[in-house]
């Protein structure tokens, strides 16, 4: 047998098991989809060629997640699936029976065990036969109910996900750093505090029912039992006769949905499996593959080679990131002439050299630009040792967990540190600026335009130079300087929102003025001895909190007791608020960017008693009101509330589709509460809006 056949093997094996450990242990990728897929199938034909598989060989197990905590033998292995790019593989697998196309989440797959309608276990798929019982996480992850109504033995298998717009305000709010949201969910289920797994805001979405004492023998049904009871479960499409055109029609829809960002959660490809049941099971085990449990598609990424122009270092949130700027090529449809190069370790992994190189580049899964591989370098790779923007040192990290080498500016007050923070404080929930996106704010920061919030209602100074800069012209700089003047007036609740203080997303910014008026709230977190004056809005408070101490000397108002009297705030996201404010530096800024607003305070009282003691839940599309936000507010004009989750102080679900075996009419029907129409409220409880 050819030594360096059985070499190739070996060193292939040895480095698709790093890049999957990596990948499924919350670590910085070691190698792209488009390089594993590559290197797997490379690894594969190999392995038929000499007939020879390798102990430890990728082909013959199932990636695994190595979470620390007590290990649980599954009751049904979780193997994995066979994998394809080709439609025809696909078709010709179908057997012309019906099958299911479905989402391959990119996650964390946990199997979730109950037994007499409550939860007795979750546990990570680890290696498919042993994995890491997370049980006691489980109330901190979205969408494992603790109850169902089924009594009987039931398994089920779902993907632990989160979504990118959770995502990106993890980001912004915790100032951490994490590659993608599957590097954040698997990070996540290490921790062991619930609560600070609870921030992440993990979604659990079911895939497929295992086991239950039912006899159901159609996929699609065991699905909709699933949503019977309560999980809502991924999206799906049924393709009744499978051939070419019929596949391609479905295959299109979900793609159409990556490629227009319809999809809130990451995926890298599609599950297909049968409708029959009984006939899936029916098929053999190769390696860790059962044949006819599912098939894995995925996208065939198409690649363009082009020359490399430059490396532009670009300054965002605690690092700064090289994205290579080349040659414009044409990929699924679009234009593209840069892609993001992630951090050092992997421009030297690639052999990035300098202007002139030869790249090939990919849009992965069809969305993110990349660079797949140099197929000759030019020149040398070089790392800037001053910032771009702040122009202070630059220092090299290297992680003591991944080994990853990131660029990191000195300087603890760089504006472009504060790129996600600015990116939300234009967001349409914050100060709601039509036309600057962050990519934007990246060019204003790097430019020296921007340093503060305060900043962006100083940018019509360089009205100009924006008119003249590339992407942009006079009418797109006179929107944008439309947009910032019409921001100039702004409700409190978003400008709160707008500071990125910790912990404190748009909901918790209503609870704390339905409370105390703006300006009220940063008195109470400035007051230099600690101790806020009584509330003037009648909330009423356990205890006399508000009392100075008795005597002298007594300690200090803490942070975390200031607010945590008001209803939804608590002691963490009042240490938060108070902290902030504290800072002298935030202080300052704050008061600079009210120099340039006008604050309003819209009138939240009852002008009404309609819904007076009651507590809507409101679920599905609205017909008559513009959306469930108009709905919403009209409930709390006429003094009643709206929660977000069905429970027993409900008095009422909203939902047109009174019908529907969704999780929230379920849970309704659970507890004997009415589920009601738009129309039935009206007729109750308002007359018709009128529309504009």
């Amino acid at each position: 047998m050819p030594n360096d056949k059985i070499l190739r093997m070996e060193q292939l094996v040895r480095e698709l098991n790093e890049a999957s450990d990596a990948y499924y242990n919350g670590r910085s990728e070691q190698m792209t989809d488009y390089e594993w897929d590559q290197r797997f199938d490379e690894l594969k034909a190999l392995e038929n060629e000499t007939g020879t598989t390798l102990p430890d060989s990728p082909t013959q197990k199932v990636s695994e997640d190595t979470i620390t905590g007590q290990k649980e033998e599954h009751e049904f292995a979780a193997l994995s699936l066979a994998k394809t790019k080709q439609v025809g593989d696909l078709v010709k697998w179908a057997e012309e029976r019906p099958i299911w196309i479905s989402w391959k989440l990119d996650g964390l797959t946990l199997v979730v065990t109950y037994d007499n309608g409550k939860l007795t276990k979750v546990v990570t798929r680890g290696n498919g036969h042993i994995g890491t019982n997370i049980t006691h996480l489980a109330r901190s992850i979205n969408g494992i109910p603790q109850t169902i109504s089924y009594q009987g033995h039931t398994v089920i298998r779902g993907e632990a996900v989160i979504s990118y717009d959770d995502f990106e305000r993890f980001l912004m709010e915790s100032g951490e750093d994490y590659a993608n949201p599957r590097n954040l969910a698997s990070g996540s289920l290490t921790l062991k505090d619930p609560d600070e797994v609870r921030q992440r805001h993990i979604q659990w979405i079911p895939f497929t029912l295992v086991y239950s004492e039912e006899d159901i023998v159609s996929w699609g049904a065991r699905m909709a039992w699933l949503d019977a009871q309560g999980f809502t479960t991924v999206e799906r499409e049924l393709v009744d006769t499978p051939s070419t055109s019929t596949v391609e029609a479905s295959l299109a829809r979900f793609t159409a949905k990556v490629t227009s960002r319809k999809n809130p959660f990451p995926v890298d490809g599609l599950v297909v499996c049968y409708d029959d049941t009984d006939y899936a099971q029916t098929g053999s085990v190769t390696g860790h593959h059962a044949t006819r449990a599912g098939l894995a598609f995925k996208w065939q990424d198409e690649s363009a080679d082009t020359i490399l122009k430059e490396v532009e270092w670009s300054c965002a949130a605690s690092t700064i990131s090289p994205v290579a700027i080349f040659q414009p090529v044409e990929l699924e449809g679009t234009t593209v002439k840069r892609a993001s190069l992630c951090n050092i370790s992997e421009c030297e992994r690639l052999g990035i050299g300098g202007p002139g190189t030869q790249l090939s580049v990919i849009k992965a899964n069809k969305i993110i630009p990349k660079v797949i591989k140099v197929t000759q370098s030019v020149g040398t790779f070089s790392v800037p040792n001053e910032c771009p923007v702040c122009h202070a040192s630059t220092q090299i990290v290297v992680s003591e967990a991944s080994g990853t080498k990131t660029l990191h500016c000195t300087n603890p007050d760089c504006a472009a540190k504060q790129l996600r923070k600015l990116a939300r404080f234009v967001s349409k929930e914050g100060m709601n600026i039509d036309g600057i996106s962050e990519q934007t704010l990246s060019k204003f920061i790097n430019l020296g335009w921007i340093t503060e919030y305060a900043d962006i209602y100083e940018l019509r100074s360089h009205i100009l130079e924006l008119s003249r800069m590339d992407g942009f012209g006079e009418k797109s700089a006179s929107n944008i300087m439309r947009s910032i003047d019409k921001s100039r007036e702004v409700e409190a609740h978003r400008l709160l929102y707008a500071l990125n203080i910790p912990l404190c997303g748009l909901d918790v910014c209503k609870r704390l003025l339905s409370a105390y008026p703006l300006d009220e709230l940063v008195a109470m977190a400035t007051v230099p001895d600690g101790f806020p004056s009584a509330p003037s809005s009648g909330i009423p408070v356990e205890g006399d909190l508000f009392a100075a101490p008795a005597e002298s000397g007594s300690p200090a108002f803490s942070p975390s007791d200031v607010f945590a009297h008001i209803d939804g705030i608590g002691p963490e996201k009042s240490a938060q608020f108070v902290l902030w404010f504290r800072n002298e530096r935030n202080l300052a800024r704050y008061r600079r960017l009210l120099t340039k607003l006008t604050v309003t305070t819209p009138d939240v009282s009852a002008s009404g008693d309609k819904c007076a003691g009651l507590t809507f839940v409101i679920t599905g599309d609205v017909h008559h009101y513009k959306n469930r936000n108009e709905l919403k507010a009209y409930i709390e004009s006429q003094g009643g509330k709206v929660a977000s989750a069905v429970s027993g102080s409900t008095s009422y679900l909203i939902n047109n589709d009174v019908t529907s075996t969704s999780g929230k009419n379920k849970k309704a029907q659970q507890l004997g509460i009415p589920i009601i129409s738009e129309d039935d409220f009206i007729t109750q409880y308002a007359t018709v809006p009128t529309t504009e």
